[in-house]
């Protein structure tokens, strides 16, 4: 394997860690916006306290509300409402905590890692292109693992494998996707997801990830619960839950103590 070699224990305290998704509502600028970022900020610590005191691992911020999303740079409202929102989290909990900005603003991730002092960012499109609802979005790799450097930031790049919501703009072997990112676009970690927010990862399509990349970390990113959870472990190195963790299974609610502790009982925890 190449020398960037990185373990889930590096960051986790867990051997197989549960990363919990905080689905922020919308942010000032996008359609949907309230007009209130205290109840942003409200909502967001609500649910990383949650998942703080039912047992989680971790968690991951991301502007999940900010329909319809830019395919790549967001703009500075975005990043100034996500910086504010994940300072308040910050404060009210002691796990672990991953950025995400969407569609694929890696660079904006970065930046917010930086002043958060975030464990790890989520890239969807890290390299080649996807056609999505955005259009085509294209990876940057070389941009953001040079920042990184500039930056002199120890943040980990977990890198989404044909990532949902979208297709590949050629045919791509997933195995052989998989392989790149780790080998040529330097990600630390990959993630594996079903089609779309909330549906379960092939367990076919983990096998092979995992198979193709060998020590390097791969989580299942979608559709994790309670019915699935152990099976997806036993192949995956850890997932990144959130929709089944929420009210009514609904991804828009808040999450649930109960939904978080029989996830966590599922797997013996």
């Amino acid at each position: 394997m190449a020398h960037w070699k990185f373990s889930l224990r590096d960051i986790f305290s867990a051997e197989r860690p549960l990363i919990g998704v905080i689905h922020l509502p919308p942010l000032p600028g996008s359609p949907r916006y309230k007009g209130s970022m205290a109840g942003v900020v409200d909502r967001a610590k609500r649910d990383a306290r949650v998942y703080a005191e039912s047992g989680l691992d971790g968690l991951i911020l991301e502007n999940y509300g900010d329909l319809p999303f830019y395919p790549e740079g967001v703009p500075p409202e975005t990043v100034a409402a996500m910086a504010l929102v994940g300072a308040e989290v910050h404060r009210a909990i002691d796990i672990p905590m991953g950025v995400n900005v969407l569609r694929n603003d890696a660079l904006s991730a970065l930046g917010l890692a930086a002043v958060l002092d975030a464990s790890f960012i989520r890239v969807n499109v890290l390299m080649g292109a996807m056609i999505t609802d955005q259009g085509i979005v294209q990876g940057q790799a070389h941009r953001l693992l040079r920042q990184r450097s500039v930056l002199r930031l120890s943040t980990k790049i977990f890198a989404d494998v044909m990532v949902k919501h979208a297709r590949p703009l050629v045919h791509q072997d997933m195995h052989m996707a998989a392989r790149e990112l780790v080998h040529r676009g330097m990600a630390d970690a990959l993630i594996v997801t079903g089609e779309a927010t909330g549906a379960q990862p092939l367990l076919d399509e983990l096998k092979s990830v995992k198979e193709a990349v060998g020590e390097t970390p791969v989580l299942a990113g979608s559709g994790v619960m309670p019915e699935n959870v152990a099976e997806v472990l036993a192949i995956a190195d850890g997932a990144i839950v959130g929709t089944s963790l929420k009210r009514d299974g609904h991804t828009e609610n808040e999450v649930e103590a109960e939904r978080v502790k029989a996830l966590l009982k599922s797997v013996g925890r």
